[in-house]
């Protein structure tokens, strides 16, 4: 008696969740409301650090240390020039891997930067580094990403070439 009585709002909910489920599988770029309002939230609110001062100087030596911790964390999916030159995944994760260079990415402080590299940031696919790099290293890329060599300089990485 109950299920006969309530099939037209069993049936719509049931249509309510297949739309939405179906809805859900197509993945589309967000919209510039969108992008704006999560760019605003993580540059003022979601990413730490903000004030920390970096302790590495911007040396040549400090560029090529952040290099090279960049090329064993890093480059899998940003490049082996941090623009994802050669990453044959890149655009097609939601959200896709940005270009280290972007006006977006290179406007955090070093210390939002240090914190997005220890902490990650989810659900992006930006994985946190705490306890596989050690504080220099992630000091270091920072100096890196501010230092970073043209798009395509430095060839794609290997293990996507071979």
């Amino acid at each position: 008696m109950w299920l006969s009585k309530h099939i037209p709002t069993v049936a719509f909910a049931a249509i309510q969740v297949a739309v939405l489920g179906c809805s859900g599988c197509k993945v589309s770029a967000p919209g510039k409301m969108e992008t704006g309002f999560m760019r605003a939230a993580k540059h003022k609110a979601f990413v730490g650090n903000k004030e920390a001062r970096n302790p590495k100087p911007p040396t040549p030596a400090t560029i090529k240390d952040g290099k090279e911790a960049f090329g064993h964390y890093c480059t899998v999916c940003h490049g082996l020039d941090g623009q994802a030159t050669g990453v044959p995944f890149a655009s097609r994760m939601s959200p896709p891997v940005p270009s280290l260079t972007s006006e977006d990415v290179q406007s955090y402080t070093d210390g939002q930067l240090q914190w997005i590299i220890e902490n990650g940031i989810a659900p992006s696919g930006m994985p946190a580094s705490k306890g596989i790099l050690n504080n220099d290293e992630m000091w270091s890329i920072v100096v890196f990403l501010r230092h970073l060599p043209p798009a395509g300089s430095l060839g794609e990485p290997k293990f996507y070439s071979q």
